[in-house]
């Protein structure tokens, strides 16, 4: 395989040789369901679908495990604020998100196993490290050692007190974030981090060889992996800001436990808003609902799959709705060439320039311009009639988009555009209806209320006939 990769581990741009030829496994930090999804979130898993999208396309099978983390501190918490049960919580929210990634058309992982249904494997695993000496046992709570793993801090280039050298005075920027530096009961160390959590009064506990708790956040991702990808595996993917603590302390529990882990680490960068990153809210204002209300899920995916994956992105409205016209014009095009050319297929391959791109670690963008290309050759050929140069163009075209996921002809795209154009019908119908109640104010001398009639009509009527125009459709003209 020739598709290069960089690896947050290394810090270097890596040729990517899988463990068995021909099969690829992948993990991929999910969501911890306290919230319903941002776009924040929903980018990550995007670029990540692409890069499984990639890996197939060079004839790999991909095994990918995407957990779900349903027991956790936040979800505790809003369930103790709304005195709601924190299952409650963790259920509906996990649903949010199932449904968003297959409203954007990300392919379902092979897994998606949850957190609270691992509880065995991770006391199993919690045996194995206080045996080893990387962990103990402080009234009821169980701490992994940092001082006991030499190599902790490799990924995050982070000097941690008693591992890789101490940190200057008065600095506590190596302290995971279970800790705030300050000296916890029963803690050997303040880098020292938690594996099992003693239950406190209300919170539900699991029963283990050293009382009732329940397991600590980064603990739950190493029980997975190991379970469902092996004590190694290919890929392991997350958000940027899981680097540490979270993916820091994969690393040492795993390995402390004799598991070699992840071979390559690959991290996506953050959507931020006014430079800052955008945080979980129950009610935020970039959350997939809100931002649907601009963009329809396929020119969301287009938004946030067209930046290099590690790339941070400045979230824009503005931008957002630029984007969502952009693709409507590649979409335009293949619309109407498939109208042209019915029995034309996508390409068995894509261009080399695209290939060259992709390999190049996901380079997306590179990638684009050459989509691009292929819109601009068709739209010519379809003007002079071509219909030789049209099909070439149109089939490489579709074999870029589906690499991507935003080929609009694919089943999953094509069913909800009939099902947008039903409601389109029915819009079209109802502003028949109102332009005939305007009329009919209007004969009998209320202007007013035709006027006003007229107005909804046409602030209703205006999205779709910018998609449509976009699309390069021809509706029917609307009265008004």
């Amino acid at each position: 395989m020739s598709l290069r990769l960089y690896d947050t581990y290394s810090r270097a741009v890596q040729k990517f040789t899988p463990r068995h030829c021909g099969e690829v496994s992948i993990y991929i930090c999910g969501p911890t369901v306290v919230v319903p999804p941002h776009v924040g979130q929903l980018r990550c898993q995007v670029s990540f679908d692409v890069l499984a999208r990639w890996i197939q396309y060079r004839g790999c099978t991909v095994t990918l495990c995407r957990n779900v983390t349903d027991m956790e501190d936040m979800i505790l918490r809003r369930a103790l604020t709304e005195n709601v049960p924190w299952w409650l919580i963790a259920e509906t929210n996990y649903r949010s998100f199932f449904y968003a990634y297959d409203l954007l058309g990300c392919l379902p992982p092979t897994v998606e196993p949850r957190a609270t249904g691992h509880i065995m494997e991770m006391i199993e695993l919690i045996e194995e490290l206080i045996k080893a000496r990387h962990a103990y046992v402080a009234d009821g709570d169980v701490y992994f050692s940092v001082g006991s793993f030499p190599e902790y801090g490799r990924l995050s280039r982070r000097r941690i007190p008693g591992a890789r050298g101490e940190q200057p005075a008065g600095s506590s920027a190596g302290v995971p974030a279970e800790s705030s530096g300050e000296p916890v009961a029963g803690k050997r160390d303040p880098s020292d981090f938690a594996l099992w959590k003693r239950a406190k009064p209300g919170e539900p506990f699991w029963a283990t060889p050293w009382g009732e708790g329940r397991p600590g956040w980064h603990l739950q991702c190493s029980v997975m992996a190991r379970k469902y990808l092996g004590r190694e595996f290919d890929i392991h993917a997350g958000g940027a800001h899981l680097i540490f603590p979270h993916h820091e302390n994969e690393i040492a529990q795993s390995r402390a436990a004799g598991d070699r882990f992840a071979r390559f680490w690959l991290h996506g960068g953050t959507v931020t808003r006014g430079g800052e990153k955008i945080h979980k809210s129950a009610d935020s204002p970039f959350s997939l609902s809100r931002v649907l209300d601009d963009v329809r899920p396929i020119e969301l995916r287009y938004y946030l799959g067209m930046s290099h994956y590690r790339s941070d992105v400045e979230f824009s409205r503005t931008a957002l709705r630029e984007a969502a016209a952009a693709f409507r014009r590649i979409e335009g095009f293949v619309l109407r060439a498939s109208r042209r050319l019915p029995h034309v297929a996508p390409a068995a391959a894509v261009p080399a320039e695209f290939a060259e791109a992709m390999d190049n670690d996901l380079n997306v963008p590179r990638g684009l311009t050459v989509v691009w290309a292929a819109v601009n050759d068709g739209n010519r050929a379809l003007a002079a009639g071509d219909d030789e140069e049209l099909a070439d163009a149109y089939s490489r075209l579709r074999a870029m988009l589906g690499v991507l996921g935003l080929d609009p002809l694919d089943e999953r795209w094509a069913r909800r555009r009939v099902r947008d154009e039903r409601l389109e019908g029915t819009a079209l119908a109802l502003a028949d209806l109102v332009t005939g109640l305007a009329d009919t104010a209007r004969a009998r001398g209320d202007d007013a209320l035709a006027d006003r009639l007229l107005a909804q009509v046409g602030v209703a009527m205006s999205g779709l006939r910018a998609g449509w125009d976009e699309a390069g459709c021809s509706p029917s003209p609307v009265a008004g």
